[in-house]
């Protein structure tokens, strides 16, 4: 039976694993960093309306009032998105900090280029993900 290169616990002494290769290509971290900023405002301002949002008072009548329930949850759930979203952002500008920024939390090879363009505060390799 083969083992997965993705599950290698030795990824790094595995010969058969694939390498990121797009890693060498990576952008200055300011590059990255401003986008993480940028994405964190915008979280920021989203989560804002949504509290706004879920402050408004209730209707009076009762159809509505089940249907601004509904909504609410849905309000309720994107803004739970944009806390955990926030949370990795802030865990990204932490690893770019102390140096580690582009690394794979897992297997500590390089991040591709892409994937951080993709999802700059991505903390693991497409192969740990």
């Amino acid at each position: 039976m083969q083992q997965s290169t993705r599950l290698s616990p030795n990824r790094r002494t595995d010969p058969a694993a694939p390498k990121e290769d797009a890693a060498l290509n990576l952008k200055p971290l300011g590059h990255y960093k401003s986008k993480l900023e940028a994405r964190l405002r915008e979280l920021n301002e989203r989560l804002g309306k949504i509290e706004t949002s879920l402050d408004q008072p209730g209707n009076k009548n009762i159809e509505d009032q089940a249907t601004e329930r509904e909504n609410d949850e849905v309000l309720e759930s994107l803004g739970d998105a944009g806390l955990t979203e926030i949370r990795m952002i802030q865990a990204a500008m932490r690893r770019i900090e102390d140096g580690s920024y582009g690394e794979c939390v897992q297997c500590g090879e390089q991040i591709s280029a892409d994937r951080l363009e993709l999802l700059p505060h991505a903390p693991r390799c497409r192969y740990c993900a």
